[in-house]
């Protein structure tokens, strides 16, 4: 895809959680699984707020790396980490890919908090039927986005590659769904998101994860992350 998120950032500079009280005790049960709250930072945060390991993934809807943990980190933790409350785990998008990322982005937020991560999900588990396709935005129609707003880029790429669709089958109005992919506000937010994770993490890969605040550079799947997340709560 010839569409950089820095060509974009240009174009739209021209163009222009509910805090709950830490619980005293953890219940080891899953009503932290319904925890779900939406986090400053732009993130979705799932579990106990007060957590001993606080897990956090920057990642792109259409990263490949970023589906297998889908696929195998998540319901890991979902099946004992994060009900026992010791363990809290936060999706930050992360725009790896630019403009493709954009559009899942912009649906994937245009949801009730409750329904954030099963729309990941939905997005995760389809990746390779929604961005594996063999066939490619015409050349023709890739010189007329280069030129458009990033919202308008956006739009066309999230129909072009069934996101749009995807979560209008997941219970979102169309015309919601169109309203927040032109909503140019979100696209400005999260810009700013991703410098501030640069600037925090040095975010050059999807997926990176911070435990506890830092950095794990070299781990990228859930067979290396499992044992940093025992020994920190060993610790």
């Amino acid at each position: 895809m010839r569409f950089g998120l820095a060509a974009l950032v240009l174009s739209a500079a021209l163009v222009s959680s509910v805090q709950a009280a830490p619980p005293k005790k953890a219940p080891a049960h899953a009503a932290w699984l319904q925890t779900v709250v939406a986090t400053p930072e732009g993130g979705v945060r799932i579990g106990n707020p007060a957590a001993k390991v606080k897990l956090i993934e920057f990642g792109s809807r259409t990263c490949p790396h970023c589906a297998k943990f889908d696929a195998e980190g998540f319901p890991a933790l979902k099946a004992s980490y994060i009900p026992s409350g010791q363990v809290s785990y936060e999706f930050r998008d992360f725009p790896i890919h630019g403009a493709l990322d954009l559009g899942p982005i912009l649906l994937g937020h245009c949801v009730p908090v409750r329904a954030f991560f099963p729309i990941l999900d939905a997005m995760m588990t389809n990746q390779q039927t929604l961005v594996g396709r063999s066939d490619q935005v015409p050349d023709a129609k890739q010189k007329e986005l280069a030129g458009a707003t990033p919202n308008a880029v956006a739009t066309y790429l999230a129909q072009f590659y069934g996101y749009t669709d995807l979560v209008v089958k997941h219970g979102l109005p169309l015309a919601k769904a169109n309203a927040c992919l032109a909503d140019r506000k979100s696209i400005n937010t999260l810009v700013a998101r991703t410098d501030a994770a640069n600037k925090a993490y040095a975010v050059s890969s999807t997926p990176t994860f911070v435990l506890n605040g830092a950095a794990q550079a070299s781990v990228n799947d859930w067979a290396g992350l499992e044992p940093l997340v025992r020994a920190a709560l060993a610790k």
